[in-house]
C-alpha cells in the first residue's frame, strides 16, 4: 500500500512538472526570425543585417559529422552559387554539442569548409542558443527566410529535397522551389516538409 502511494505521488509530481514546463517548438512558417550574431570560420561574427542587400536567406543547420550532412554538402554550396547573386545566400549553422561531436569544432569546421569550397558562412552555435529558436531538431534542416518591413520571415522549412542518397534521382527540390517562387512574387508552393538528418546533439 505504502509502495502503491509512493509510485502516485511520483506520478503526480512528473504530471504536475511536466504541465508547467514550456517547451519552444520554435518558428513556424509566417514567423519573424531574431537575427543571430555567431563566429564565423574566419574568426568574424556574422549575422543577418551584416547583408545589406540580400532579400532573404537559406539557412541550413549542418555539420560535418553526420552523413546526412555529408551527403548535402555539395547541394549546399549549389544552392549558394545559384541564389547568393539573386539576394537568397546560403548561411550554414553547425549547432551540435563540439563535447560530444569533438569531430565539429571550429578546427574541424575550418578544415571541412577549406577542402570542400564553401563559399557561404560556416557559424558556430556557441552556447546552442540558437538552433532551438528555430526549432531545428537535424542536421542538415533549413529554413528560408525573406526579408520583410518586421524583419526576416520564415516562408519554409524542412528538407532540402526529397532523396539525400542520390542527387540525380532528385524529383522535388524543395529549397529551389521555395526561392525561385519568393523570386517571383509568388507563394511558396510547398512550405513544410519532413527534415531527414542526425539529431542535433546536446
Amino acid at each position: 500500500m505504502k509502495n502503491t502511494f509512493k509510485m502516485l505521488l511520483v506520478f503526480t509530481i512528473v504530471l504536475a512538472t511536466s504541465a508547467f514546463t514550456s517547451v519552444n517548438p520554435g518558428y513556424e512558417v509566417g514567423d519573424i526570425a531574431t537575427d543571430f550574431e555567431l563566429e564565423n570560420i574566419d574568426g568574424n561574427m556574422v549575422s543577418m543585417a551584416d547583408f545589406k542587400d540580400a532579400k532573404g536567406f537559406i539557412v541550413v543547420f549542418t555539420c560535418n559529422t553526420c552523413p546526412y550532412a555529408v551527403a548535402y554538402e555539395d547541394r549546399v554550396e549549389a544552392l549558394n552559387k545559384k541564389y547568393a547573386d539573386k539576394g537568397y545566400p546560403v548561411i550554414a549553422i553547425m549547432p551540435n554539442n563540439t563535447d560530444v561531436k569533438p569531430g565539429d569544432n571550429m578546427q574541424a569546421m575550418k578544415a571541412r569548409a577549406k577542402a570542400k569550397g564553401f563559399t557561404f558562412p560556416y557559424l558556430m552555435d556557441k552556447g546552442q542558443k540558437i538552433y532551438p529558436q528555430y526549432g531545428a531538431t537535424k542536421t542538415p534542416h533549413v529554413y528560408v527566410l525573406q526579408k520583410t518591413k518586421k524583419g526576416p520571415q520564415v516562408k519554409y522549412i524542412g528538407a532540402i529535397d526529397d532523396n539525400y542518397q542520390d542527387a540525380s534521382a532528385v524529383t522535388k527540390t524543395y529549397v529551389e522551389d521555395a526561392v525561385n517562387a519568393l523570386l517571383d512574387g509568388k507563394e511558396v508552393p510547398e512550405k513544410t516538409t519532413r527534415a531527414i538528418g542526425c539529431s542535433i546533439k546536446v
